[in-house]
């Protein structure tokens, strides 16, 4: 039996484990496909789209290392299990897709002022396939969301989003080609496929970066936790109060707080934890007791104490009013 902590801090997902499984597969089938039919029809827009494929896959793979990674228990070394390499995976991929958007708005410019010529019968083949199974891979993706919350799955659902986009973008360049002649068209298409890919990327980017940084999730107001914290019975103050992810929907807090020593302790702490869990979901938190006058603050805690002073003064004078009163 393990004691480095109350909680297990695993994360089982036997839907998205499953489904990134068949994406994995159909998305490193068409890649194979995609490349092979970049370089024979010698379309830019076709062999960017493939790239983006190619980054789709090394995510997946990172995605699905993530999944079962999480699964694995805390250790004496890794108190709070795997989860946060989900995040990490989330994060190299956001910054393989920027990578590779760049270059091919590189190579994109460069066609603008060098036109090659492109088989587009293969290209439209070739986009329209990778139509059908970018479609099919994006509702995939968006049922397992709907079934289990994941950052991999989510930008594996934006990736395919995109690639979708991008195929769509491939085939319209096939057919302006076919009737107008404008071999621009396919490096014109080529760049929109790479700002595509370069906003998805960074979307995720920030959003694993934010988790990384620790910074509290945007779907939580700290001082509204603070308030609802200080409205418990007993608490008299709180502060050094941290809120953080460790990864999706995985969040802990720690706080520390004045208590009224008339109060018994694990009774405030009892309040406080149900009304973080009723209330927020966070079921993983931290509370330290403490009283202004033992425990050292500062300017702080001498804040603290002359106003608690004044207040007991002020509330000592409310009885004594009320008599003269009468």
């Amino acid at each position: 039996m393990t004691d480095f902590h109350h909680l297990d801090h695993v994360k089982e997902q036997s839907t998205s484990k499953r489904t990134l499984w068949i994406t994995l597969l159909l998305t490193l089938f068409f890649t194979i496909v995609e490349v092979v039919g970049g370089i024979m029809s010698n379309s830019l827009a076709l062999l960017s789209d493939s790239a983006h494929m190619i980054s789709d896959v090394i995510a997946l793979g990172l995605s699905m290392t993530a999944i079962y990674l999480a699964s694995r228990k805390p250790n004496s070394r890794y108190t709070f299990g795997f989860l946060r390499f989900e995040i990490i995976a989330s994060f190299l991929n956001g910054l393989a897709l920027a990578v590779i958007a760049i270059g091919i708005l590189i190579e994109g410019i460069k066609r603008f002022y060098e036109p090659q010529n492109i088989d587009f019968k293969l290209m439209l083949i070739i986009s329209s396939i990778g139509f059908v199974v970018n479609l099919v891979l994006t509702l995939v993706l968006h049922r397992s969301m709907e079934e289990e919350e994941n950052l991999n799955v989510q930008s594996a659902l934006w990736h395919f989003i995109g690639d979708l986009l991008s195929s769509v973008g491939v085939i319209i360049s096939a057919i302006i080609i076919y009737f107008t002649g404008m071999l621009w068209f396919d490096p014109l298409i080529s760049i929109v496929i790479s700002c595509i890919i370069f906003i998805g990327g960074s979307r995720i980017i920030k959003e694993s970066y934010l988790i990384l940084m620790e910074s509290v999730p945007a779907k939580f107001n700290l001082e509204e936790i603070r308030r609802d914290i200080g409205n418990v019975e007993g608490v008299e103050d709180v502060h050094e109060m941290h809120l953080w992810a460790i990864s999706t929907d995985h969040y802990s807090l720690t706080a520390h707080v004045f208590i009224d020593d008339k109060i018994q302790p694990f009774c405030i702490i009892l309040a406080i934890n149900e009304t973080l869990k009723e209330k927020y979901g966070i079921t993983h938190s931290t509370i330290q007791m403490e009283h202004a006058g033992i425990h050292p603050h500062g300017e702080y805690g001498r804040e603290f104490l002359k106003h608690r002073e004044e207040k007991h003064q002020e509330d000592s004078l409310i009885p004594v009013q009320k008599q003269a009163m009468t």
